[in-house]
């Protein structure tokens, strides 16, 4: 016999993944990158990569300190981009924007700029500018609780109502309840049921520089996050084992332009581009790490052996941050299969309730 419940809850979920499938969350921002030259034709997806070999040594470069994580996870694949925190902003602050999870720095140059318009109760956002690949750069003038509000948006499933609050922004991967001081965003801890999470800097280090095929496949690491040893170039079109530092005139590239210089797990711009936020507390009760080097920023930023940090409340003008996970995340496409199959049980449900009930009026009419 067809179970009802388990098909009215199949249909439910089914319908939910359709409507789901329809709204263009940062997952599923509808851009691809060409494989060759690394240029996009609109807005790049959040997307991570995993990162296995759990278990692995720490780097005796750094006296054994950084690179070792005993789990499995997944670390983004680019920063977070002006495209995916604009779309943030338009879910979460357009009501109003009591933690400044937007400010102006975000606006200020010439090239990208994300602008907020119209008034309190009815803001919007865009990303504008003289860059036609703005949308697709990594986002900056972030604090490390903005990140963590992001995070706590992706944990909740992305919500749309326009404020920031319990369940959009102030709980899920990190409890803040409003906190934007540094003494408040230093005592925040990650929840131990936390999916999407600023990286710690063990989790960022193992995923710029670790290669589980070294030495034999005993895995080892490499002193920059482009595979090498060998000071990076900062040349484009990328011909491997470069990265954005001290080029173009001081500004960013698109995620993943250097398309030829991946970490050994696939992350890119984990070296040059944007400063990254972690976890980390460096200096307990004021500051935690950023790693990575920027585009303003020399080669020797950039290696393993260079960390510094900030205060958690106050937005960097050349850092950003990017999503890790503490599990496997399904690929969009993934998702858009899993929509694909639910649906097509929920239409299944739908035309055998049609067949019963043509069958029950028949034999009605029969009696």
């Amino acid at each position: 016999m067809f179970d009802k419940t388990v098909a009215r809850g199949l249909l439910g979920i089914a319908l939910a993944a359709t409507a789901m499938s329809a709204r263009a969350d940062v997952f599923n921002m509808g851009g691809t990158q060409d494989p060759t030259t690394g240029t996009w034709t609109g807005s790049a997806s959040l997307q991570f990569v995993t990162v296995g070999s759990p278990g692995n040594a720490p780097d005796p470069a750094t006296g054994s300190v950084y690179g070792e994580v005993d789990y499995t996870y997944s670390m983004g694949k680019y920063d977070v981009t002006f495209g995916q925190y604009c779309q943030f902003l338009n879910d979460v602050a357009t009501t109003s924007d009591p933690y400044g999870l937007y400010n102006s720095g975000m606006a200020g140059g010439a090239a990208i700029q994300l602008v907020q318009s119209g008034n309190p109760g009815n803001y919007s956002y865009s990303v504008t500018g003289s860059n036609s690949q703005g949308v697709n750069c990594p986002i900056l003038d972030v604090s490390w609780g903005d990140a963590a509000r992001f995070c706590n948006w992706l944990q909740n499933g992305q919500p749309t109502s326009g404020t920031e609050s319990t369940g959009t922004t102030e709980t899920g991967s990190y409890t803040l309840n409003g906190g934007t001081s540094t003494a408040a965003l230093m005592a925040v801890t990650r929840s131990s049921t936390a999916t999407y999470v600023i990286p710690t800097e063990n989790e960022w280090y193992k995923a710029a520089y670790y290669d589980p095929t070294l030495n034999g496949g005993a895995g080892g690491y490499w002193k920059y996050p482009t595979k090498s040893n060998t000071t990076p170039g900062n040349t484009l079109p990328d011909t491997g084992n470069n990265a954005n530092y001290y080029w173009n005139g001081y500004s960013l590239t698109p995620v993943g332009d250097f398309i030829l210089s991946p970490s050994p797990y696939g992350t890119f711009d984990q070296g040059g581009d944007a400063w990254q936020w972690n976890q980390t507390a460096v200096v307990p009760g004021s500051s935690r790490g950023v790693r990575g080097g920027s585009y303003d920023a020399s080669a020797a930023d950039m290696a393993s052996s260079y960390r510094d940090s900030g205060d958690p409340s106050v937005v960097g003008a050349h850092t950003g941050f990017r999503v890790a996970s503490t599990e496997a995340v399904p690929e969009p496409s993934t998702l858009a299969l899993l929509g694909a199959a639910l649906a097509g049980v929920g239409a299944a449900y739908l035309r055998r309730r049609k067949a019963v009930t043509r069958h029950c009026a028949t034999l009605r009419r029969g009696l």
